[in-house]
Protein backbone atom coordinates (compact mmCIF):
# COMPACT_ATOMS: atom_id res chain seq x y z
CA UNK A 1 0.00 0.00 0.00
CA UNK A 2 1.30 3.78 -1.01
CA UNK A 3 -0.83 6.50 -0.05
CA UNK A 4 -0.89 9.99 -1.24
CA UNK A 5 -3.27 12.31 0.02
CA UNK A 6 -4.02 15.61 -1.36
CA UNK A 7 -6.58 18.69 -1.29
CA UNK A 8 -5.58 20.57 1.20
CA UNK A 9 -4.96 24.41 1.42
CA UNK A 10 -5.96 27.54 2.80
CA UNK A 11 -10.00 28.24 2.99
CA UNK A 12 -11.77 31.10 5.00
CA UNK A 13 -13.92 29.70 7.65
CA UNK A 14 -17.48 28.87 6.39
CA UNK A 15 -15.86 27.38 3.20
CA UNK A 16 -15.61 24.00 1.41
CA UNK A 17 -12.44 21.67 0.39
CA UNK A 18 -12.17 18.46 -0.86
CA UNK A 19 -9.65 16.15 -0.02
CA UNK A 20 -8.10 12.96 -1.45
CA UNK A 21 -6.44 9.68 -0.88
CA UNK A 22 -5.14 7.42 -3.35
CA UNK A 23 -3.20 4.01 -2.96
CA UNK A 24 -0.94 3.84 -5.89
CA UNK A 25 -0.56 0.17 -5.53
CA UNK A 26 -3.97 -0.95 -5.58
CA UNK A 27 -3.82 -3.04 -2.96
CA UNK A 28 -6.78 -1.72 -0.52
CA UNK A 29 -9.85 -2.24 -1.52
CA UNK A 30 -10.48 -4.73 -0.01
CA UNK A 31 -10.09 -2.91 3.77
CA UNK A 32 -11.14 0.21 5.32
CA UNK A 33 -10.28 3.24 5.42
CA UNK A 34 -10.12 6.46 7.30
CA UNK A 35 -8.80 10.28 7.98
CA UNK A 36 -7.19 11.49 10.99
CA UNK A 37 -6.28 14.86 12.25
CA UNK A 38 -3.52 16.48 13.69
CA UNK A 39 -3.19 19.78 14.98
CA UNK A 40 -0.21 21.79 16.48
CA UNK A 41 0.33 20.49 19.42
CA UNK A 42 -2.46 17.85 19.71
CA UNK A 43 -2.71 14.33 19.69
CA UNK A 44 -3.71 13.17 16.49
CA UNK A 45 -7.73 12.54 16.12
CA UNK A 46 -10.02 10.03 14.33
CA UNK A 47 -12.22 11.72 11.78
CA UNK A 48 -14.06 9.47 9.47
CA UNK A 49 -14.09 6.43 8.56
CA UNK A 50 -15.42 4.45 5.57
CA UNK A 51 -15.86 0.47 4.87
CA UNK A 52 -14.40 -1.41 2.39
CA UNK A 53 -17.08 -1.39 0.22
CA UNK A 54 -18.64 1.76 1.17
CA UNK A 55 -21.81 0.37 3.03
CA UNK A 56 -20.94 2.30 6.22
CA UNK A 57 -19.20 4.95 7.49
CA UNK A 58 -18.45 6.95 10.78
CA UNK A 59 -17.37 9.97 11.86
CA UNK A 60 -16.08 11.97 15.24
CA UNK A 61 -18.85 14.00 16.73
CA UNK A 62 -17.11 17.21 15.54
CA UNK A 63 -17.57 17.35 12.22
CA UNK A 64 -20.83 15.06 11.89
CA UNK A 65 -23.11 17.07 9.26
CA UNK A 66 -20.09 19.07 7.60
CA UNK A 67 -17.78 16.30 6.44
CA UNK A 68 -18.47 13.29 4.55
CA UNK A 69 -16.45 10.17 3.30
CA UNK A 70 -16.90 8.50 0.01
CA UNK A 71 -14.71 5.72 -1.85
CA UNK A 72 -14.46 4.78 -5.75
CA UNK A 73 -12.98 1.65 -5.43
CA UNK A 74 -12.25 1.39 -9.15
CA UNK A 75 -10.28 4.32 -8.95
CA UNK A 76 -8.40 3.50 -5.06
CA UNK A 77 -9.24 6.42 -3.82
CA UNK A 78 -10.96 7.59 -0.77
CA UNK A 79 -12.53 11.09 -0.29
CA UNK A 80 -13.24 13.79 2.49
CA UNK A 81 -15.81 16.56 1.62
CA UNK A 82 -15.09 19.46 4.01
CA UNK A 83 -17.93 22.12 4.42
CA UNK A 84 -18.92 24.71 7.08
CA UNK A 85 -14.97 24.87 7.60
CA UNK A 86 -13.86 26.20 11.27
CA UNK A 87 -10.86 27.28 12.45
CA UNK A 88 -10.46 24.55 14.86
CA UNK A 89 -10.62 22.13 12.03
CA UNK A 90 -6.92 23.23 10.84
CA UNK A 91 -4.59 19.92 10.83
CA UNK A 92 -2.52 17.65 8.74
CA UNK A 93 -5.11 15.50 7.49
CA UNK A 94 -3.76 11.60 7.21
CA UNK A 95 -5.09 9.58 5.35
CA UNK A 96 -5.06 5.15 6.98
CA UNK A 97 -6.01 2.24 5.65
CA UNK A 98 -7.52 -0.36 8.00
CA UNK A 99 -6.42 -3.98 8.94
CA UNK A 100 -9.47 -5.01 8.33
CA UNK A 101 -12.52 -4.71 5.90
CA UNK A 102 -14.92 -1.97 8.81
CA UNK A 103 -12.44 0.43 9.90
CA UNK A 104 -12.17 1.56 13.60
CA UNK A 105 -11.63 4.93 15.05
CA UNK A 106 -8.50 4.23 16.58
CA UNK A 107 -5.80 4.61 14.91
CA UNK A 108 -4.07 1.30 16.11
CA UNK A 109 -7.30 -0.15 13.77
CA UNK A 110 -4.86 1.06 11.01
CA UNK A 111 -1.66 -0.25 9.74
CA UNK A 112 -0.86 1.97 6.51
CA UNK A 113 -0.42 5.76 6.73
CA UNK A 114 -0.62 8.21 4.03
CA UNK A 115 2.16 11.54 4.67
CA UNK A 116 -0.49 13.99 4.97
CA UNK A 117 -2.04 17.20 3.76
CA UNK A 118 -2.40 20.16 5.63
CA UNK A 119 -5.51 21.98 6.05
CA UNK A 120 -5.72 25.75 7.28
CA UNK A 121 -8.90 27.43 7.85
CA UNK A 122 -8.85 31.23 8.49
CA UNK A 123 -11.34 33.34 10.77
Amino acid sequence: VQLQASGGGLVQAGGSLRLSCTDSRRTSSNNGMGWFRQATGKEREFVAAISWNGGHTYYAESVKGRFTISRDRAKNTMYLQMSSLKPEDTAVYYCAVARQAVAGTGADKYNYWGQGTQVTVSS
